[in-house]
């Protein structure tokens, strides 16, 4: 990856891109394919809760946190990529979608429920 420190999306998004250029691996780099990689990550951190009680996901040891903290980031560079290949902009779609859960989740309506939008 690029040397210096990573302490944006936009400067992480930079290098994941040279990361991917410098291996020539833009041709495997289709939106189709990151997603598909993207659910696959999602599925890895998944597992990393599998049988553990709701308890039990809060009290990680430290092997468990590490393993949790390797797909997290993989989640995050796949997301970041697949963006990066689209031109979103996460912070854009971030802020968007934060203001359309407002409206979907009116305090008054669903305070204390994990009813979806359309159940209450």
């Amino acid at each position: 990856m690029a040397e210096g420190k990573i302490d944006s999306l936009e400067s992480l998004k930079l290098s994941m891109r040279q990361f991917a250029q410098d291996r020539e691996w833009e041709q495997f780099h289709s939106p189709k394919n990151l997603s598909m990689a993207l659910a696959g990550e999602t599925a890895e951190l998944l597992d990393c809760f599998r049988w553990l009680t709701e308890e039990g996901s809060y009290q990680l040891d430290p092997e468990q946190l590490s393993a949790v903290q390797d797909e997290l980031a993989d989640v995050l560079l796949f997301t970041v990529r697949l963006a990066d290949k689209l031109n979103v902009d996460l912070f854009a779609a971030a802020q968007q979608k934060i203001a359309k859960n407002a409206e979907r989740y009116p305090i008054e309506k669903v305070k204390g429920s994990a009813k979806k939008y359309n159940q209450y």
